[in-house]
C-alpha cells in the first residue's frame, strides 16, 4: 500500500474517542482506526524506511496497571524509529492533527551523564547549541524534561546551563490539520521535518547511541 495522507475521518475517529474511551466505541469503530489510523502509518513508515530505518508503530491500548487514568485507549496513533536506545524519530496522529519530533527521549543515568559532558565540552556543546538554533530558526519547539535546579557537579553561571538542566532533549513541530494532510503530499512533508531533524538526532546517537 502506498502513503496516500492522514485521512480526516482518522482526525474526527479520535475526536469521538476523546469523549467516549470505551470498548464499546473502540468496537463499534475500530474499522475505522484501521483504515485511516493504522494503514495509513503502516504506508508511511515503509514509506520513510530506507531512508531513516525500522519503525515500531505504538499500540493503540493504556497501559492502565500503574494509572489513575483508566481510560484504555490512547488518543493518539505514534509511531519512531530509533537508531539508539531512546533517541529517534517520531510521527503521531490524533484529534489535534499531524505531530513530528525527534531526539533523545528516555535514557539510563549513564547515559544522561554523557549526554552532560558532551554539552559541558566546548566544541561538541556549541555544535548542539548550533544545531538547535537552527531547528527552533525552522520553526521547531524545543522540550524535553529538566530539571528545575542546575545538575550536581556543574555552576549555576556555566554558558550552557540550560542546557544542562536537560534529562532528556528533543525538538518538535504541531502541524495540525492543513489542507495536504490527506493528500501524498504528507508524506513529502514529515519527510522533510525528519531530514531538518537528522543533525539533532544523529549528534544525539553519537553522544548517548
Amino acid at each position: 500500500m502506498t502513503f496516500s495522507g492522514f485521512p480526516l475521518a482518522g482526525l474526527d475517529f479520535y475526536e469521538d474517542l476523546e469523549a467516549d474511551n470505551s470498548k464499546a466505541f473502540w468496537t463499534a469503530h475500530k474499522h475505522v482506526y484501521d483504515e485511516s489510523v493504522r494503514a495509513p502509518m503502516v504506508a508511511l513508515t515503509a514509506e520513510l524506511e530506507p531512508d531513516f530505518g525500522t519503525a515500531k508503530i505504538f499500540r493503540p491500548y493504556r497501559d492502565v496497571r500503574f494509572s489513575k487514568d483508566k481510560a484504555p485507549y490512547k488518543d493518539h496513533q505514534g509511531a519512531v524509529v530509533s537508531p539508539a536506545p531512546g533517541v529517534g524519530w517520531y510521527v503521531q496522529i490524533g484529534a489535534a492533527g499531524l505531530f513530528v519530533a525527534g531526539g533523545f527521549y528516555t535514557g539510563t543515568p549513564d547515559q544522561i551523564a554523557r549526554l552532560r559532558a558532551t554539552i559541558d565540552d566546548e566544541v561538541r556543546g556549541a555544535e548542539l547549541e548550533a544545531i538547535l538554533a537552527e531547528l527552533i530558526k525552522a520553526g521547531f519547539a524545543l522540550g524535553g524534561e529538566k530539571l528545575k535546579t542546575k545538575p550536581k557537579g556543574f555552576e549555576a553561571d556555566h554558558p550552557r546551563i540550560d542546557l544542562l538542566r536537560h534529562k532528556a532533549i528533543s525538538c518538535s513541530k504541531e502541524y495540525g490539520a492543513p489542507s495536504w494532510l490527506d493528500t501524498p503530499r504528507a508524506g513529502k512533508e514529515i519527510r522533510k521535518s525528519w531530514e531538518t531533524l537528522r543533525p539533532l538526532v544523529e549528534w544525539l546517537n553519537a553522544v548517548v547511541g
